[in-house]
């Protein structure tokens, strides 16, 4: 917890003038993204892995998803809205 959520702050500040890219199964990290992209697989005959940006309501299920894995609780989301308008705060200034 504490320590993603401050390796997650750090790389927001690298991010203010350089190009960051990191790939993360912590949400306390993701939360801190710019942009958030999901990594998907899908894995038949042929696998096949997808790339997709999440934005607004999507973005928090996705956080929501990584916190609680399947099954997403009232309580998750909103700890993962939370998150995300902690980090916003903390981007803007505004916290």
């Amino acid at each position: 917890g504490a320590v993603a959520a401050t390796v997650g702050r750090l790389m927001q500040q690298l991010g203010q003038d350089r190009q960051v890219l990191a790939v993360t199964h912590l949400p306390q990290v993701a939360a801190c993204a710019h942009c958030h992209l999901v990594v998907s697989k899908q894995s038949g005959d042929t696998t096949t892995s997808t790339v997709l940006p999440v934005q607004g309501e999507a973005r928090i299920e996705e956080l929501a998803r990584m916190l609680g894995g399947e099954r997403i609780l009232p309580s998750t989301r909103a700890h993962a809205r939370e998150m995300l308008d902690t980090h916003h705060n903390i981007s803007t200034g505004t916290h």
